[in-house]
């Protein structure tokens, strides 16, 4: 159906909304706020409601549902102070107050491909020496490529992980996104003779022809950012703009002068036996200590059964020694760099290094100890926010 009131249309086919004509990118939980209020256009929409339909009945803390509000207002033209199109009744909850009118007619045939589908289709790609690289499209509009961290996802198992998915939905929405699984992990070949992160470069390129894109925004998590600044200095023709999550200019190693155990490294080659996968469980909460937890041990899950132990420990060491400070001058691109300000894993003077060392770069700080956020994490609207808004400009 599509609804129209105040200047909008919402699309709840389609996932989408616009205003004067205009495609409004928004946040999973605004789309659902919205679609919620205009279907109950006039009547009182409860908070005990909102949490209900919009949060899956989790419980949620004032701030995050004040940030969604807030974020419904903007997207439909309003704010706290007029509240000319959603009123706040004290106490009680929130009432849509302009008129809405409802068409019904079948919406017209979408992409091929896109962020809300039941399913996913996997495609392949090439690389230079002719090993399989899976990947997935989704969504319409300019192309965001995505590097993951190394080696622990999978395209299929992803794609049912609501932090995932909803990252997937939120891009999609506005971009045509391209996620692959790396060589050596997922669904791809993972008969990888080296390990290599200017060879991931060129593997993204591979995939990005496969696709028929030519250049494309970069979006980077993690381990993954190693790829993609090599992406970005070594191919400036092929990347538009780069954002950079959690990222780092040097592994742990060259960081330090001792030579301490790596704790991480212990859990990976403790924890991927299956009777042992607590202690993979130890390894991703010490880097998402504020969960929350049920996508956590998703992920875990997907990371163990993505590739071998002697693949992960073969990157982590590859990662360990790493440094990208001699790339740093060569990236050319609009840059974002987002980091947690209490991040354990890699601490915010890697991030602060890194825009130190990209020209014209910006940094976005989050109050937490999250590497990366997570769906269900206070910040978490914030995070897909900020990315979505760097995309669309």
């Amino acid at each position: 159906m599509e609804y129209h009131f105040a200047g909008c249309t919402l699309n709840d086919a389609r996932l989408t909304l616009t205003r004067a004509g205009a495609q409004v990118a928004v946040e999973p939980k605004v789309f659902d706020l919205i679609h919620l209020l205009v279907r109950h256009a006039g009547d009182l929409v409860t908070r005990d409601r909102m949490t209900e339909e919009v949060w899956a009945g989790r419980i949620v803390s004032e701030s995050a549902i004040s940030a969604c509000i807030a974020g419904a207002r903007k997207a439909v033209g309003d704010d706290g102070k007029t509240q000319a199109v959603i009123r706040t009744v004290a106490r009680r909850g929130l009432m849509l107050v302009v008129t809405v009118t409802v068409d019904e007619k079948e919406p017209e045939q979408g992409p091929s491909f896109n962020g809300w589908e039941n399913t996913q289709r996997i495609r392949y790609a090439s690389s230079i020496d002719g090993n399989r690289i899976a990947y997935a499209i989704t969504g319409s509009g300019p192309a965001v490529a995505r590097f993951t961290p190394n080696m622990i996802n999978d395209l299929e198992v992803e794609w049912n992980i609501p932090t995932k998915r909803r990252m997937t939905d939120a891009i999609s929405r506005q971009n045509l996104l391209i996620r692959s699984d790396t060589l050596g992990s997922g669904q791809s070949d993972r008969r990888v003779a080296e390990l290599d992160f200017a060879r991931q470069a060129d593997q993204m390129c591979a995939v990005l022809d496969a696709a028929n894109v030519d250049r494309a925004a970069v979006l980077s998590e993690s381990g993954g950012v190693l790829p993609a600044i090599n992406m970005a200095a070594r191919h400036p023709d092929r990347v538009a703009k780069l954002i950079i999550m959690g990222g780092y200019v040097d592994g742990p190693e060259r960081r330090t002068t001792s030579r301490a155990v790596d704790p991480i490294r212990t859990s990976i080659d403790a924890g991927w036996d299956k009777s042992q996968r607590g202690f993979l469980m130890g390894w991703m909460s010490s880097y998402c200590p504020e969960g929350p937890l049920d996508d956590l041990r998703a992920i875990t899950e997907m990371a163990r059964n993505a590739t071998s132990k002697e693949t992960m420990l073969a990157i982590r060491d590859r990662i360990n020694a790493a440094s990208v400070a001699p790339l740093l001058p060569k990236v050319q691109c609009p840059t974002l760099i987002l980091h947690a300000r209490h991040d354990a894993g890699h601490p915010l003077d890697e991030a602060q290094k890194l825009a130190a060392g990209i020209r014209n770069a910006e940094l976005a700080v989050f109050d937490t100890a999250n590497h990366l956020p997570l769906a269900g994490h206070p910040l978490w609207d914030q995070y897909v926010s900020v990315v979505t808004e760097f995309l669309a400009h």
